[in-house]
């Protein structure tokens, strides 16, 4: 079979584009996505990117802000490394064109949760947007890139899928199906990168985009690849509460500017009885904040308010809020938003080293479908999309320098559907999925138990069996494709959490309130 390309991306947001731009300029590069180009995580981040640009900051300073947000879990070699990395990062968009907010000659700082400086470069409040734009334009531009749009991944072709079988692990490409010819096609490169994201639509309430269903996370287990910490699921603190209008995201620059969270039943301010850093506590802290005043009070929402700070700088810093929420009929320079807590982000995933590999040869991956050691047990705020820059640069670094150490490539099955049937059963996906995300949010979300857990493993393990029977028998379509990797996911998260006997950043369960004397990393083998 021919090779598709040198190197296939599985992900067109920061992380993989970042590692194509860095692969083009000595391999053929394919970029695999699955709905638009501009459709995933990256788009949507709004708050922005840090790095120590500020006089009086310091590499230190960041690297301990991580650390303690991560409730000791990070491993600090990879959270020095990816700090010290962050103003080159920076230069290199600013080198694409991204229009970063100024201050005069230089870059505009804010701050957010967590951070002991100002140290958030940020494009308004719509930072991964331009981002995003600045890097399909570049990758759209070079021809050693191919960028493919509407290219569902099914899983990765390992040995097992070879025509001369192999169990060497070793990973050839992936199978995908293609929306437009609706049939899966086999993808192959020497080297192959996930950079898919997370697994926000495993929950009921997310920030996620549509399409985080954990897509890389279950293909690199199925593969054979360690996943670790999928316990901690970061919640973001304040999603817009309305009816209408779900997952849009409040970001945690409006804490960083002066906004204030308060009980809707009192008017007060509630913050500072949970923590002395007050509003600027890291997201789980606030998170679990904001849940025990709603369930306390029995409220549907709290208050962010912003409304004490000019009018002018609440239009100028969160221009994007301002215009939507107005479309809402909430003028923010004037009264309060109401908030609840969402899931936001995946804190755990395929686990990598300092390079992007996984146990796989020849995979790679970056950004949130991995777990690199940069987050720990709660990811600090806007180190994200710096992880994504920097590690998906790190992978391209490591195959160009070890390309004759890859796999070789090898002839591989094509995808066989002699045996399935289209199916007449699309309202089990719909009813499996919506399942899934409700007992999800209940069993598993911000507060814990042991017992919680429990129900929620004995739900999983029956849908697992269910979901793979309907595999077994129908051809695959991209509801199914994503249903068969959520309920992986969510057994991975259900499994991680069970196994952690201790309150620890975004786990934090009744049953085990403190801390472990060690923070270990929980780490889930095939």
């Amino acid at each position: 079979m021919k090779q598709t390309a040198d190197v296939l991306i599985v992900g067109s947001g920061a992380a993989g584009l970042t590692a194509a731009l860095n692969l083009a300029e000595t391999h053929k590069v394919a970029v695999i996505a699955k709905g638009a180009l501009g459709e995933g995580a990256t788009s949507w981040a709004q708050g922005g990117i840090a790095a120590v640009l500020e006089k009086g900051d310091s590499f230190v300073s960041h690297v301990e802000d991580t650390m303690i947000a991560g409730a000791g879990l990070n491993d600090r070699h990879v959270v020095e490394h990816v700090v010290e990395e962050a103003p080159r990062a920076i230069q290199r968009l600013i080198d694409l064109g991204v229009p970063f907010a100024t201050d005069g000659d230089a870059l505009h700082l804010t701050r957010e949760g967590g951070h002991s400086h100002r140290r958030i470069v940020h494009v308004a409040d719509a930072t991964g947007y331009a981002v995003q734009q600045a890097l399909e334009t570049a990758a759209a531009k070079h021809p050693n890139i191919t960028l493919v749009p509407d290219m569902v991944a099914v899983d990765l072709i390992t040995g097992r899928h070879a025509k001369d079988f192999s169990t060497s692990g070793a990973v050839h490409g992936l199978y995908a199906y293609n929306r437009k010819k609706k049939r899966v096609e086999a993808l192959t490169g020497r080297a192959t990168i996930l950079a898919t994201g997370g697994a926000g639509r495993t929950y009921l309430y997310s920030t996620a985009p549509r399409g985080a269903t954990g897509d890389g996370i279950a293909m690199a287990w199925r593969a054979g690849c360690r996943i670790s910490n999928m316990e901690f699921m970061q919640f973001h603190p304040t999603c817009l509460y309305n009816l209408e209008v779900k997952n849009f995201l409040i970001t945690e620059a409006v804490r960083g500017e002066g906004g204030l969270l308060k009980n809707p039943k009192t008017g007060e301010r509630f913050m500072p009885a949970y923590d002395k850093r007050g509003e600027l506590a890291p997201r789980d802290i606030v998170a679990r904040a904001i849940d025990n005043e709603i369930k306390r009070d029995g409220l549907d929402f709290v208050w962010l308010d912003i409304s004490h700070r000019e009018p002018e700088f609440v239009r100028e810093h969160f221009p994007n809020i301002y215009d939507k929420l107005r479309g809402l009929g909430i003028d923010i320079t004037r009264e309060p938003i109401p908030v609840v807590p969402a899931q936001h982000y995946t804190c755990g995933g395929v686990l990598v080293d300092l390079h992007g590999c996984t146990d796989a040869p020849g995979l790679y991956a970056a950004g949130e479908v991995t777990q690199s050691g940069l987050h720990g047990a709660n990811r600090l705020a806007s180190n994200s999309l710096l992880e994504c820059l920097v590690f998906g640069e790190a992978a391209a670094r490591h195959i160009t320098a070890n390309w004759d150490q890859l796999p070789a490539a090898t002839d591989v099955r094509p995808w066989d559907e002699s045996r399935v049937t289209d199916s007449d059963e699309e309202v089990v996906i719909a009813q499996t999925w919506g399942e899934i995300r409700r007992f999800m949010w209940n069993y598993v979300g911000i507060v814990r138990t042991t017992k919680r857990l429990e129900r929620a493993k004995h739900r999983i393990d029956l849908l697992r069996q269910e979901v793979a029977e309907y595999y077994k028998h129908f051809r695959v379509t991209p509801d199914l494709i994503e249903l068969r990797n959520l309920v992986e996911v969510a057994d991975l998260i259900i499994r991680s959490a069970l196994g952690r006997h201790e309150s620890r950043g975004l786990h934090y369960t009744l049953d085990c309130p403190g801390l472990l004397p060690e923070a270990k990393d929980t780490i889930l083998v095939p």
